[in-house]
């Protein structure tokens, strides 16, 4: 009898472990708007990509077949005008929220809440679950409250609980898992029936920033390479996308371009850093230097300014690339900005790029005056016009134009302007 009992235990205790694994590899499902309205069942649907560090200029040096004909036939801005600093994480919450990084708050990949009274860092995976540091409304939170199912194989902020809501499914981030996974599941999504079936689904693919990081935005065989694999991912969901027959647009857009930094050209964030007088928080293109006493703040822009050497020194209020007065006290009250072609970064990891035989790299994060820093808006679908192209546009203006489409009421707070995008849907 005691041996059947232990049999049993094990052979439960192995179900269990079973279905355990499974769950954590499956979809996690959000307990908020799992069944869509009979209002939202007549709406269009979205599919919003982003491509990480896709270069403004990168379709037309290398003629990728499915993107070039995806233009051709739909619309397009000549470049999408990042936020400053041009980073991933600022940038991406702000195409998902329709505001400036000074306003939703995720001001940089790092830097310290006051709020929080913390050090907000991406690779930190409490902080970025952490919803109280996301402000805005996002675009999926929008869409949920409008009785939307919505979905998200990735995208920043979609792991945090803001405003008490996610994504109706969602996955936590894994940059392991393929692209033709990515693109499997987003599929399975459109397949569900009507009333589970995302309206919303937002997806994420590093492969170009993580190419042009590595090589640098000059290294055309090797992002040739990466582009006509992810071109394929692409055309595979377009076309899955297409067999379903239903009234899907989907929005291609990057959270910043790339440029190109000499390896003698990184400067060491330990030659200005004083932990007596201000804490130094390094962002490669921006370093926010937060005094300990702001009393000083003179004193210390004065010792700052005689140590310029390939970099400037502002005050916050002054610092050139914001197109608004930084007014959140996070930035700090002192910004060191490294000349165009050169970056911040530790002294230990400058001296293992200098052991290296490869001469440049890719970095991004400065003004977005300059072009190198400019992503892309592609987009194709029953909303969009055929053939049409905007100019320069910025990002801030890719959520009214997603409410527009999907029929959402605009938060009050949204920097972004309908009128500045208007012009790539049809006439209705």
């Amino acid at each position: 009898m005691r041996k059947q009992h232990g049999i049993f235990v094990l052979v439960f205790m192995a179900i269990t472990l079973i279905l355990s694994s499974c769950k954590s590899t499956s979809n996690i499902r959000s307990s908020v708007t799992s069944i869509n309205s009979e209002t939202t069942l007549q709406k269009p649907y979205v599919i919003l990509i982003s491509l990480d560090g896709f270069r403004w200029d990168y379709v037309d040096r290398f003629n990728p077949p499915f993107l070039s004909n995806f233009i051709k036939t739909g619309v397009k801005a000549e470049s999408l005008i990042p936020s400053f600093p041009s980073k991933t994480f600022p940038n991406h919450y702000t195409i998902a929220t329709g505001m400036y990084p000074e306003n939703h708050g995720l001001i940089s990949n790092t830097f310290y809440s006051h709020k929080k009274k913390q050090m907000y860092r991406i690779r930190d995976r409490k902080m970025v679950e952490d919803g109280e540091f996301y402000g805005g409304t996002p675009i999926w939170v929008q869409a949920s409250r409008a009785g939307m199912v919505t979905a998200s194989y990735f995208f920043v902020g979609t792991e945090a609980n803001i405003q008490g809501i996610k994504p109706t499914y969602y996955r936590k981030y894994d940059g392991s898992i393929k692209n033709e996974a990515r693109v499997q599941q987003a599929l399975k999504w459109l397949d569900l029936p009507p009333k589970e079936r995302p309206h919303l689904i937002t997806l994420y693919f590093s492969d170009m920033d993580d190419t042009g990081h590595r090589f640098g935005p000059n290294a055309d065989e090797k992002l040739k390479e990466t582009l006509m694999t992810l071109d394929k991912n692409l055309s595979d969901l377009y076309n899955g996308v297409n067999a379903t027959g239903l009234p899907v647009n989907i929005l291609i857009v990057s959270d910043h371009g790339m440029a190109n930094v000499n390896k003698d050209h990184y400067i060491a964030v330990e030659d200005i850093k004083n932990d007596d007088l201000y804490t130094t928080i390094d962002n490669g293109a921006i370093v926010f230097i937060l005094p300990k006493d702001k009393s000083q703040t003179n004193e210390i822009v004065a010792s700052l300014k005689q140590k310029e050497n390939h970099f400037k020194v502002y005050k916050t209020e002054e610092t050139p690339g914001f197109e608004y007065t930084p007014k959140n006290e996070d930035w700090g009250s002192i910004q060191v900005i490294p000349d165009f072609g050169y970056y911040f970064s530790s002294k230990e990891a400058i001296a293992a790029k200098k052991k290296k035989p490869q001469t440049s790299y890719g970095v991004h994060g400065y003004d977005p005056t300059y072009k190198e820093m400019h992503g892309i808006f592609y987009a194709n679908g029953p909303a969009f016009k055929n053939g049409h192209t905007i100019p320069p546009t910025k990002n801030i203006h890719i959520y009214p134009l997603i409410c527009e489409i999907l029929d959402l009421d605009l938060p009050a707070d949204v920097d972004g302007n309908l009128r500045a995008v208007q012009g790539v849907l049809k006439d209705k």
